[in-house]
């Protein structure tokens, strides 16, 4: 006979160890009253990535619910992996956008790699094929040897994972500011295409229905990246993180991405779900939550890749290339023969069971036994105090002395083409590969990007944009600006938004100052969204984007979609023939007073180097207008 495995005493819980899983006092007594006894360690761990700010949203969802989210054509809104816009034709478009700020600051390669194969997953997840990437990265200065490092290490992920999936990275921006210098900002946004008819939901329904793991082997990478690497501020033990960094495969993840659409068009195929943030972790239980059920799972069934895992480790990793299926029970060997075909690892790991609650062993005993509404919408709803910065009446008016006329202004504009955030980006987007497919038909240079929708005449632009200086010196007008740009840009290529997807990058929301640029551009992008009709369909909260030198300016970042019915609209940016007409639309320059509009300027910051005064009011009625009569023009 074998001898018995030793088990290790389980840990007291103390304090301390509380307090190392990220986890105030109020939230332990909080777990104690909700499951009527202590957590054993593994329980804690489960509660510490599951109410962090990265997974729960604990600190901003009171805000959240004030963005508009439904729409006429809108399938699915924010609560599943993407939203989801019907666009006719029997088809929809899926999209997200997602941060991965702090490992990509840690491990620039792994960090942005990651963050495009987990968005891509998030995709595909909802049984949509990926067809095109966009990202917004946040760099600080360019003269600081580090970011020069940051910034190549995460160009660098992006294109070596984007590439060998076969997915086009059609667009983006970059900007540097030093602000950023201590936390950089890598947000990644994916959009996919799907049948109407064949949308799949996270949900793990029907009792005796079958949980299937799918994809990569579970290592030991990733341990707490969403609750204690995602949900904390840089400080001199930022570089000790680095083991929460997960490493990404981005051929594991193309083999995934064909088993997956393979396996979506059978009918057996009840929910899935990727192992994305808190891993097998979040998946289980979002899953159960989403479907009114249970999950009962044996780890020792998960397939490892080291050895001498414990349940702790294998709940909480985020190991890449994941997923997490239901399938009716008795499709077993159908399921298994498409992943061998594949070359992908699975395996029948549990069962949907009546009661709701998440029931895990391993090794023959249980590790886990949790209720499933106490885990997923069991955190508290923060009522974070908001208090305008006393630096908005530092920076509110701008000295004009020294300032030149403009009528001589030959050396400012060529300092100002010269800055990074003004000049081509070409040296960056070369690098991608953004016509894999066949499908862009407006190259990465233009205000929005353009992919065709084969089969049909209609195309599809997307664009993704933030100021961050005007939102630092007035986030609410600077919000509205985020949303009227994005539409801006949709308009000068020939479409109409359709939806949008946000990516909300702050600073510690324990500081009242920082919380209020927060509350305030949420205000912003909600007016913006509901005047040009472009509903938040889902998106990302990333927060505590600091270090001990301050935090970085607010970062409210959309991603819009636009429609466009019939390709041959499809407008660019520049200039055709000699003798054509240059017509200016909107509001022209106050004679009277030159400067206005001027605050947050690139021409202060980068001649001045000061981001002083008040950005230029965004009308949105006026900015509505304007597209309406461009869009006119166009058709």
């Amino acid at each position: 006979m074998d001898k018995p495995k030793k088990i290790r005493p389980a840990p007291e819980i103390t304090p301390e160890i509380v307090r190392e899983h990220g986890l105030t006092v109020e939230e332990f007594r909080r777990i104690l009253d909700l499951i009527n006894r202590p957590p054993n360690l593994t329980e804690l761990g489960i509660f510490s990535v599951m109410w962090s700010e990265h997974c729960s949203y604990k600190s901003s969802r009171p805000y959240l619910r004030r963005l508009p989210v439904e729409g006429a054509n809108v399938l699915q809104g924010p609560g599943e992996n993407a939203g989801v816009i019907d666009i006719g034709d029997g088809l929809a478009v899926v999209f997200k956008i997602e941060s991965h700020n702090h490992p990509s600051f840690i491990e620039p390669h792994q960090g942005a790699a990651t963050g495009v194969g987990g968005i891509m997953r998030d995709i595909f997840t909802m049984g949509a094929r990926p067809i095109a990437l966009l990202n917004s990265l946040r760099f600080g200065d360019l003269e600081e040897p580090r970011t020069r490092f940051l910034l190549n290490g995460v160009v660098d992920g992006i294109a070596s994972y984007g590439n060998c999936t076969g997915v086009p990275t059609v667009g983006g921006e970059i900007y540097f500011d030093s602000c950023y210098n201590g936390n950089i900002l890598v947000n990644a946004f994916c959009l996919g295409l799907v049948k109407t008819d064949r949308i799949f939901c996270a949900g793990a329904g029907g009792v005796g229905n079958q949980i299937l793991y799918v994809g990569s082997k579970t290592g030991r990478d990733g341990i707490h990246g969403a609750s204690l690497l995602a949900s904390s501020e840089f400080d001199e033990t930022t570089e000790d993180k680095r083991p929460t960094v997960q490493v990404g495969d981005p051929f594991t993840e193309k083999l995934l991405i064909e088993a997956c659409l393979e396996l979506f068009e059978f009918d057996w195929v009840m929910g899935v779900q990727d192992m994305g943030a808190a891993g097998l972790t979040s998946s289980s239980f979002e899953m159960a939550h989403r479907a009114e059920t249970g999950v009962f799972m044996d780890l020792s069934k998960v397939p490892l890749r080291e050895e001498g895992m414990v349940p702790y480790e294998i709940l909480l990793s985020e190991s890449q290339e994941r997923m997490l299926f239901v399938i009716e029970a008795g499709y077993e060997n159908e399921a298994f023969a498409i992943l061998d075909k594949w070359g992908l690892d699975g395996a029948i790991i549990g069962e949907v069971i009546k009661e709701s609650r998440v029931r895990i062993q391993f090794d023959g005993r249980e590790v886990v036994n949790l209720p499933v509404f106490p885990v997923v919408e069991g955190a508290l709803d923060l009522k974070r105090e908001a208090k305008r910065p006393k630096y908005l009446d530092q920076v509110a008016y701008i000295d004009l002395t020294g300032i030149p006329d403009f009528s001589r202004g030959d050396t400012a504009l060529k300092k100002l083409l010269a800055c990074p955030n003004i000049a081509s980006k070409e040296w960056v987007f070369e690098q991608y590969d953004h016509m894999v497919r066949l499908n862009t038909l407006v190259l990465p240079g233009s205000d929005a990007a353009v992919l065709r929708i084969k089969d049909t005449q209609k195309a599809v632009a997307i664009s993704v944009d933030c100021n961050s200086r005007y939102c630092y010196l007035d986030p609410y007008e600077g919000a509205k600006a985020v949303v009227a740009e994005c539409a801006r840009n949709l308009a000068c290529s020939g479409a109409l938004p359709i939806g949008s997807t946000d990516n909300l990058n702050f600073g510690n929301p324990h500081n009242p100052e920082l919380f209020w640029q927060l509350k305030e551009a949420v205000r912003g992008l909600a007016e913006g969204c509901e005047v040009f009709n472009a509903p938040i369909t889902g998106g990302n909260v990333s927060l505590y984007n600091q270090n001990p030198n301050g935090a970085v300016d607010p970062t409210p970042t959309i991603a819009m979609v636009g429609l466009i019915e019939d390709e041959s609209h499809v407008t660019t940016q520049w200039f055709k023939d000699e003798g054509d007409a240059v017509i200016l639309l909107g509001a022209l320059v106050d004679a009277e007073n030159p400067l206005e509009g001027l605050g947050g300027s690139a021409y202060l910051q980068v001649l001045h180097d000061t981001k002083n005064g008040r950005p230029p009011r965004c009308d949105l009625v006026a900015e509505l207008a304007l597209n309406t009569t461009l869009f006119g023009l166009i058709q």
